[in-house]
């Protein structure tokens, strides 16, 4: 059976900046913690509210789409599937579209006339669960090639929870460290093992579900997020993912040293949580992680555009040599967790 790859890469990131003291300033009480701290997160980037330039959701995931086929041998008539995977839908300010699908509109617009078009939602793991299925319709032999994209405007949830907090703990926080942006990226069938799609596994564990919701505020007319981080972040749940990887490489007789990664690739949600995962990891492994990408501190918790934008960053930042392994690792409310492997050479920014 053939591989995939990822063959072209794109992102957006708004202009408006705003810092987490910015936000923390507009707290009537605030937290009993150091926020940044605990979350990493210095900046993120915000949506233009402005009306006569406002940025939708669906505006960011075409800037995106649009970046990465900048970069690609293919033209948007050439992909055979587009698959979009954003949790916020969102067109015209508040307004949320369910149909069209938005990968559909995307599609119209970019010219991929050709292209089986459909949206997958699945909280911050998304994108990585875009690519697994075009991964394994390329595969498979049904598509030759195809796109995943995802356009988030999630901020609004911080604007919610910094009306509403009122308590030195309070589930909607975890608000506070989101950020706007949006990427896509190609895939294709791989021609050698330089660039490659080694595997790519997710699973789901349902009897975490209700520890992160998003939905509308119990409070007001906007949209909230309901995160109980203190139950939500805990060991149980992290062995959930070595498990499995443990797991899908014993059955193949391999263990997780002979996979020889070169970096991992955590979902950007805490800057204290990442170093006790990898922590957790190497017990596990038994064996040390290989240094983690991150650039939380600037974006945030850009939710499904997670990994790709710190693919996307430090590949611009050229800080990732040809033929580096790559491990992404996704965290998602659902509980979703999983693995994916690829080796990167000839992906630019």
């Amino acid at each position: 059976m053939s591989h995939s790859r990822f063959e072209s890469i794109g992102a957006y990131l708004p202009s408006n900046i705003v810092t987490t003291q910015e936000l923390l300033a507009r707290l009537k009480e605030p937290p009993s913690f150091d926020l940044e701290k605990i979350t990493g997160v210095r900046e993120r980037r915000v949506h233009d509210t402005n009306p006569d330039s406002y940025e939708d959701s669906f505006a960011i995931a075409m800037k995106a789409a649009q970046d990465c086929l900048s970069r690609s041998r293919y033209d948007a008539a050439e992909l055979d599937v587009i698959i979009s995977t954003s949790i916020t839908r969102s067109k015209h300010a508040t307004r949320m579209y369910m149909e069209p699908s938005f990968a559909s509109s995307i599609s119209t617009l970019i010219g991929a006339k050709n292209a089986i078009t459909f949206d997958v939602s699945n909280a911050c793991a998304g994108m990585l669960t875009g690519t697994y299925i075009l991964d394994r319709m390329i595969r498979s032999g049904a598509v030759r090639n195809g796109m995943v994209v995802s356009g988030e405007a999630i901020t609004p949830i911080a604007d919610t929870a910094v009306a509403e907090i009122s308590e030195k703990y309070d589930l909607q926080f975890a608000s506070l460290s989101v950020g706007d942006s949006g990427a896509a990226v190609v895939l294709d069938e791989a021609v050698d093992d330089d660039d490659k799609i080694h595997y790519v596994e997710m699973m789901t564990a349902a009897e975490y579900a209700q520890l992160c919701l998003g939905m509308p505020s119990d409070k007001s007319q906007g949209v909230a997020l309901y995160t109980d981080n203190r139950r939500m972040h805990n060991e149980d749940r992290f062995l959930l993912g070595t498990d499995s990887q443990i797991n899908y490489l014993e059955a193949r007789g391999r263990t997780f040293a002979d996979e020889k990664f070169d970096y991992v690739i955590h979902h950007q949600f805490g800057a204290a949580a990442i170093p006790w995962m990898n922590a957790i990891c190497e017990r596990e492994f038994g064996t040390p992680m290989p240094p983690d990408l991150r650039v939380i501190e600037k974006y945030g918790n850009t939710s499904t555009t997670s990994h790709f934008i710190v693919l996307h960053d430090q590949l611009s930042e050229q800080n990732i040599p040809a033929g580096s392994k790559l491990l992404m690792i996704p965290a998602a409310s659902g509980i979703v967790t999983g693995f994916l492997s690829t080796t990167i050479s000839s992906l630019k920014v």
